[in-house]
């Protein structure tokens, strides 16, 4: 029996996790990429985020990212190994994240004693993290642990964010949700991406997204109007509670006082960063 409130790992994740991903919005990030010869948006994502698996191909990250286009990855991997290293990548990324948690946090909140026990926090959750099964996750826990709190901070976030990820791949193939058709699920909760920024960033066609829709609605999960049915709304809420309990160990082992303080920083620190521009307009949302 866990000692934790249900769905504490949960929230703590979804404080935690959006600050991680504020650097794959960045113009630092993208500065940094191009420094190294990776002026393409999509190709930046896909070497930055595979980096840590090694110079893979787009086989592997179709696996490990699960919701992109094997088709709109094979335009830019493995080729982008040839324009930069895995190492080179990888440098190049937490130089992206120091200078976009500087612009979006400031010095102060950067250098402040809470960023350090935001980390030693995170850190610690991180010990109870698996390798097994989770193939993202374990290539990034075979990174060192940079030395500066806030880039240790986002290093755990990292970890936490994989290890969860990695989990709730096996969640959707559980429930028999396709790439798109977890997408267009988690869509019409109100709390996943836009269609439109699907459609921009993932490489799927419209067809292919009304398709999803066609499957969806033919096993009662989607209405005509594009909304959840009943039995929708239960299995993505089924998927959430599978993931929590396959996500448990790092919150467990941090305690019910640890998690509840790391929730507490990491919204601090997200809305800091949410008031700084750190998300484009019309990421989520149903439209």
């Amino acid at each position: 029996m866990s000692s934790l409130e249900p769905r504490a790992g949960r929230r703590c994740h979804n404080a935690v996790n959006p600050l991680h991903s504020t650097v794959y919005f960045s113009p630092d990030y993208a500065k940094e990429l191009a420094g190294i010869g990776v002026e393409d948006t999509s190709a930046a994502y896909f070497a930055g985020r595979a980096a840590a698996l090694g110079a893979v191909g787009p086989g592997t990250v179709a696996a490990t990212f699960y919701n992109f286009s094997h088709e709109l990855i094979a335009r830019h991997l493995p080729a982008v190994w040839d324009t930069a290293s895995p190492a080179t990548v990888l440098d190049a990324r937490l130089r992206a994240v120091d200078a976009t948690l500087r612009r979006l946090l400031g010095e102060d909140t950067v250098a402040s004693p809470e960023m350090a026990e935001a980390a030693r926090l995170a850190l610690r959750a991180t010990e109870a993290c698996s390798r097994p099964a989770r193939p993202l996750y374990a290539a990034h826990a075979d990174l060192p642990v940079p030395e500066a709190p806030h880039l240790a901070f986002w290093h755990a976030a990292t970890l936490l964010r994989e290890h969860r990820g990695d989990g709730h791949l096996t969640a959707l193939l559980s429930a028999g949700l396709d790439p798109l058709e977890a997408l267009v699920s988690h869509t019409a909760t109100g709390k996943g991406m836009s269609p439109r920024w699907i459609l921009a960033s993932r490489g799927w066609r419209r067809a292919d997204w009304e398709a999803a829709c066609d499957r969806l609605r033919e096993r009662g999960l989607l209405a005509a109007g594009g909304e959840l049915t009943e039995a929708g709304t239960a299995l993505r809420a089924d998927l959430e509670e599978h993931t929590d309990r396959i996500d448990l160990a790092p919150y467990e082992h941090l305690g019910a006082a640890g998690v509840e303080r790391l929730t507490e920083l990491g919204r601090g620190f997200l809305m800091a960063a949410a008031a700084a521009g750190a998300f484009p307009e019309g990421l989520t949302g149903k439209g």
